[in-house]
């Protein structure tokens, strides 16, 4: 690999940056300064910026505290990405498994391997998400057992899968899907003649939101976390 695009891809330089250090010499290759941008990098090479070992960045896996008022996306739109809470370098290379809406907040997996977001976010894989729901009304009596058959969602074909919900009080509730519809948990309720006011997700499979993190904290998934997405 080219050294510029390998100190790219270890940091958060712009190529256009990382050739201004190499031109000042601050990187070294093996204890020699090199400002060639096209030096040739291996797997054995030593590289050292401004006095600093560097090494490629590996696969993260992460989980956040999603706040409201920020979007799934990996572009500033209306609302701020949730990428610009995470300060790592390289973090536009994320990608959001399992997006939220803007005002719902809770878990949101986030990492570059495409194969491991992919079992969170398929349908075939039928991984299940816990939500936290506040209603505007009462639920209806039989909302546990309409759920568990499924229901109908407008400008559906074919029912909901069966969905789990456990009563808190009557205005609030723990609901769990294996689906990801768009505003899924919310035309769930407005199928029961309902209104979600507020929502929240505490877990996605096996992987539970970490109660110390505030919103908008992160943190690096622990090995088992991770590869849970693969049992679930």
């Amino acid at each position: 690999m080219r050294l510029d695009k390998y100190l790219c891809s270890c940091t958060d330089l712009t190529r256009s940056m990382a050739k201004k250090l190499l031109h000042k010499g601050e990187v070294q290759c093996d204890g020699e300064v090199v400002k060639d941008p096209g030096f040739k990098v291996t797997d054995d090479t030593q590289v050292v910026l401004e006095g600093v070992p560097l090494g490629p960045v590996a696969t993260r896996y992460i989980m956040l505290h999603k706040p409201a008022e920020f979007l799934c996306s990996n572009v500033d739109e209306l609302y701020p990405s949730v990428l610009n809470l995470i300060e790592l370098p390289k973090r536009e290379a994320l990608r959001i498994a399992g997006r939220l809406d803007v005002d719902t907040t809770g878990l949101v997996l986030l990492s570059e391997d495409g194969q491991w977001c992919h079992q969170i976010t398929s349908p075939r894989r039928q991984c299940s998400k816990r939500y936290r729901a506040w209603l505007a009304e009462p639920l209806v009596a039989d909302a546990e057992q309409q759920l568990a058959q499924g229901v109908q969602l407008h400008n559906e074909e074919g029912l909901t899968r069966p969905a789990e919900l456990v009563r808190i009080s009557d205005t609030e509730v723990l609901l769990t899907i294996e689906e990801g519809k768009y505003h899924q948990v919310k035309r769930m309720f407005a199928a029961l003649g309902n209104k979600v006011v507020a929502l929240h997700r505490e877990a996605i499979g096996a992987i539970e939101l970490d109660e110390t993190l505030e919103p908008g904290e992160w943190r690096l998934l622990s090995e088992a976390e991770a590869q849970s997405v693969y049992g679930d």
